[in-house]
């Protein structure tokens, strides 16, 4: 089970679960996400390309935290153990990792 802190930076959490959560609801995988300043091009595994903003409070961070869709994207075809990782994941308020590759807990024990 994976903890994170409840709020993140919304590239550092799209970087790292690889998921995005689509206006109607369907949750897409993503294949790269190409950051430059406070947006990011974000390219899903079903060849959508769309613009994204850094944010902690938006539509996308919520959901993504709360775990919130309707269903999955079936061009993306999300594997099954990634969707059970994302559920299990945990994103609280005083603890978890901030992502930041210096002192992300996981990285450094990770050889």
């Amino acid at each position: 089970m994976a903890y994170y802190q409840k709020r993140l930076r919304l590239f550092k959490l799209v970087d790292k679960i690889k998921l995005w959560p689509s206006r109607k609801g369907k949750l897409h995988g993503i294949r790269s996400i190409a950051i430059s300043g406070e947006q990011a091009l974000v390219v899903t595994h079903c060849n959508k390309e769309f613009t994204i903003r850094d944010s902690k409070k938006s539509r996308a961070a919520r959901w993504l935290r709360n775990k919130w869709f309707t269903e999955l994207c079936p061009e993306c075809r999300i594997p099954e153990w990634k969707i059970k990782k994302y559920s299990a994941t945990q994103f609280t308020k005083n603890q978890g990792s901030w992502l930041n590759k210096t002192t992300d807990f996981n990285m450094l024990t990770r050889r």
